[in-house]
């Protein structure tokens, strides 16, 4: 059953004061990354949150295009560099058929331009695999309220 639940967010900025904020929960997440004791620690990690639902995991980039169809996620964090389709292509191709499904960038480079290139192909964020948990988490809570995330370790002008 799906509901509405608050939930308890850091508001940055604010002297660490939190704020409520209401979702439809829960919040479908599939996490694409070759590297399986990766996908593993984070569905651990974000699986202890409420708010958050891990539908699915995917080891490239063509298996996630295949579980976007099938799954219908409201985000995927997508690892840049797979193969045989990496990250960046499989990005342009689901967001080519799906408007609805938002794309976090993940990857191990903190290069604007890797950055730059997943926003241009229509990724809502970017985050680094060295990004603390919390941040990974608030990442998915502002790209799933329409908003923008980017890394606060990525380095370089956007």
């Amino acid at each position: 059953m799906i509901q509405t639940l608050p939930y308890l967010l850091p508001t940055p900025g604010n002297g660490g004061e939190l704020r409520t904020k209401h979702f439809t929960m829960p919040i479908k997440v599939l996490i694409a990354d070759d590297n399986r004791h990766f996908r593993e620690t984070l569905h651990i990690l974000i699986a202890g949150t409420t708010h958050i639902m891990i539908v699915g995991q995917a080891s490239n980039g063509e298996e996630t295009i295949n579980l976007a169809t099938s799954l219908q996620p409201d985000i995927i964090l997508m690892d840049i560099n797979m193969a045989p389709v990496n990250g960046f292509e499989a990005t342009r191709k689901i967001l080519k058929k799906f408007n609805t499904i938002k794309i976090i960038g993940l990857s191990l480079h903190s290069d604007m331009s890797y950055c730059r290139n997943m926003l241009r192909l229509g990724a809502s964020g970017y985050i680094t695999k060295t990004s603390p948990y919390q941040q990974i988490i608030t990442a998915i809570d502002e790209v799933f309220a329409g908003k923008r995330y980017i890394d606060k370790n990525i380095t370089g002008d956007l």
